[in-house]
């Protein structure tokens, strides 16, 4: 796990780079990298139970071919209410192929670590489940070669009585440079 761990925050490290250094080679006109991801905020503010949630999802890629990218992406979440937290990390490989420039698929295979803590009986829970999800969606273009990806991923391995996860359908809005 912690060798995951590391994986993560190197991953983490270098899309944090990429986004503040878009001039550097990894980022240039003709750099076949890409780099992006996702964040989000959620919580049921105001409501009893006050949960707040906070995901942030960096990804690196690589163009094969013009249509073609294959990376790495890590995926990390906390989350907290009144009567439970948890915090998970994920790492894995993504591959897209990009339709004209309109369209995506996609398909990621990710590795969660994650631990839960129960606040009113204090029982606490660990372990780590495999994703491996399949799907697709749109672009748009949001500058010379900056997409927001918009779209959704199944994973092909959810088992609903047995996933940590309370559903398999994923929607995804993020960002993706040097397309």
């Amino acid at each position: 796990m912690k060798k995951l761990l590391l994986l993560s925050i190197i991953s983490i490290g270098f899309s944090v780079n990429a986004q503040i250094g878009t001039s550097t080679q990894l980022g240039g006109e003709n750099s076949k990298w890409t780099f992006g991801g996702s964040a989000g905020l959620g919580g049921s503010f105001g409501s009893n139970n006050g949960g707040t949630s906070i995901y942030i999802s960096p990804r690196i890629g690589y163009k094969l071919t013009e249509n073609f990218e294959a990376g790495i992406v890590s995926d990390l979440t906390w989350a907290n209410s009144k009567y439970y937290s948890s915090n998970t990390i994920g790492v894995g490989p993504f591959v897209n192929y990009y339709i004209a420039r309109n369209f995506y698929l996609s398909g990621m295979f990710q590795e969660y670590f994650f631990n839960q803590k129960n606040k009113l009986t204090y029982q606490k829970y660990s372990g780590e489940e495999a994703a491996l999800y399949l799907g697709g969606g749109y672009l748009q273009r949001i500058g010379d070669r900056a997409y927001m990806q918009i779209g959704g991923m199944y994973n092909v391995l959810y088992k609903k009585d047995e996933s940590v996860f309370g559903s398999g359908f994923v929607p995804s809005i993020g960002v993706v440079f040097g397309l």
